[in-house]
């Protein structure tokens, strides 16, 4: 078994959580863990991306390769195209439907959420609003998580242990509001529900 996972945003979002909540819980499962970032600007918006490689025998680089990621989870649209060539024909693309308008020709929304739509296997999830559902507008990379735990090789269960074990030294309400963004991210993305995910 081999999961390769694309994780893109921009600074800020929270991505680079994201990659360690799903390496802890693979790694804590059993598998070979290898992960590499590149940090942009992060103060100014700048991009943010991770390679994130799991496996049950030897991994033996750190990066994914072009046309080879099982999975590409963005924070921000633009950024889910931006590295749609390193995903797999049969990958899975998860991306928050909500812009982070950081440059003045963003492209128009509507443009880029249908192409992310084309591809066979896609979730447009709109995280931000389930982040505010959830009582904690900050935990959209929690959302995020959940809408992409369809796709892993763990269980929910162990994706939400970790995430109460990142957060167990925050106030309960925190945990339980990180929780609860997990859980609606994860029924938002539902097999099935396909394209746009509310």
């Amino acid at each position: 078994m081999k999961k390769d996972v694309i994780l893109a945003g921009v600074g800020g979002q929270g991505v680079l959580s994201i990659a360690a909540i799903i390496a802890r819980t693979a790694i804590s499962a059993g598998f070979s863990v290898r992960q590499s970032e590149v940090h942009g600007m992060s103060q100014r918006g700048g991009a943010v991306l991770a390679h994130l490689r799991i496996s049950d025998g030897d991994i033996a680089s750190d990066l994914v390769p072009r046309g080879g990621a099982d999975l590409i989870i963005a924070m921000e649209p633009v950024e889910s195209l931006r590295y749609a060539a390193w995903l797999a024909a049969d990958g899975a693309l998860v991306s928050a439907a909500e812009p982070f308008v950081n440059i003045p020709d963003y492209p128009e929304l509507a443009t880029i959420h249908a192409a992310i739509l084309r591809f066979p296997l896609s979730r447009l999830v709109e995280a931000e609003t389930l982040a505010k559902e959830a009582g904690l507008a900050r935990a959209v990379n929690m959302v995020m998580v959940g809408a992409a735990s369809h796709f892993l090789p763990v269980s929910a269960d162990e994706l939400e242990g970790t995430i109460c074990e990142m957060f167990a030294s925050k106030d309960p309400g925190v945990i339980e509001a990180n929780r609860k963004a997990f859980r609606l991210g994860r029924g938002a993305a539902e097999p099935g529900r396909g394209g746009r995910a509310k």
